[in-house]
């Protein structure tokens, strides 16, 4: 048997997350409602002789996209011998895109049977897509008026762009503010009021340092729109685009949306450096400041997942 590494991408609005979700008393079930269980269902075509269970490295949320996700899997041929790699990435991308499916292999690499993707990953990065509205407005940035409600169903959007970014209808946006607030969450914190509760039960959850993170890098970057053509030239005159990218090793439940949300608050006036000083400095679910509002998974990519050189190095006696 043999270890292989797949490096994927995937549009994450039509499945409920990268994760299968099938209880115990339906294991014999596909979960073509997760990338994961559609990534098994497309292996099934090599025929192996062992049963197909893959291995994440990241988990993403429904909605979430990914540009780069990794995910390993352990392949045994009738005769013993590997898989050709470049054949593995091929079939499984044109399995893939007869279901119509997408989700994209972008390449293959066999690794050795210790290799583990979510254990030897020593960092993750992280990509919101959000765009501000230049329209000048005179409604309050409240999100319970109805008039601002309103204006996103009003305004112009890219088609281009759908379930693709985050838009904003509301000019009262202060970017400086911004940039300078998202380095207070740089470094070593307890994040726990930035993680969303989870359904999923654990001892580890529970241990007092679960929440304790370190957030290497924030950086926030002019972005541009992905419109064409005519859709273009409106993208741009409408909209002011920005990148907001988050790098760390590892990230709480929704932590990178929840920290989103509060550094959109704070630009748009809902929310001051204070309430973020709290969260920081209090943390609690109880902390969470409810003016702030969770940032939708359509604008958020998973950029990449970084390893260390020498966790691809293949055993000397595996390299023939």
């Amino acid at each position: 048997m043999h270890r292989y590494l797949l490096n994927i991408s995937y549009i994450g609005t039509r499945f409920r997350g990268i994760q299968k979700t099938i209880n115990k008393l339906e294991e014999s079930r596909v979960d073509t409602n997760s990338v994961q269980g559609c990534l098994e269902l497309a292996l099934r075509v090599f025929r192996p002789v062992n049963e197909i269970q893959t291995v994440l490295s990241s988990r993403t949320d429904a909605g979430v996209h990914a540009l780069h996700s990794t995910v390993h899997v352990d392949l045994e041929r009738n005769d013993g011998k590997c898989y050709d790699t470049t054949i593995l990435t091929g079939v499984l991308n044109r399995t893939l895109d007869k279901q119509s499916l997408p989700i994209r292999v972008l390449s293959t690499q066999r690794v050795a049977d210790t290799f583990h993707c979510r254990y030897h990953a020593i960092g993750r990065t992280y990509l919101y897509r959000v765009a501000v509205s230049k329209q000048k407005t005179t409604v309050l940035p409240d999100a319970k008026s109805s008039s601002l409600r309103n204006r996103a169903f009003e305004a112009f959007l890219p088609v281009e762009e759908w379930d693709r970014c985050y838009f904003l209808q509301n000019n009262n946006f202060d970017i400086e503010r911004l940039i300078a607030a998202s380095r207070m969450l740089i470094g070593v914190h307890d994040y726990r009021t930035f993680m969303s509760v989870s359904r999923q039960k654990s001892p580890s959850r529970d241990h007092p340092m679960f929440t304790v993170r370190k957030i290497d890098e924030i950086n926030i970057r002019p972005g541009r729109s992905l419109a064409l053509g005519p859709n273009a030239t409106l993208a741009t005159e409408n909209y002011d685009y920005w990148d907001i990218e988050i790098k760390a090793k590892s990230f709480l439940y929704k932590q990178v949306r929840r920290i989103v949300g509060t550094l959109l608050a704070l630009a748009e006036g809902r929310i001051d450096e204070r309430c973020i000083y709290q969260m920081l400095t209090i943390p609690s679910k109880h902390s969470w400041d409810h003016r702030i509002q969770l940032a939708p998974a359509c604008g958020l990519y998973l950029c990449r997942v970084h390893y260390r050189d020498t966790a691809f190095e293949l055993p000397d006696e595996t390299k023939a």
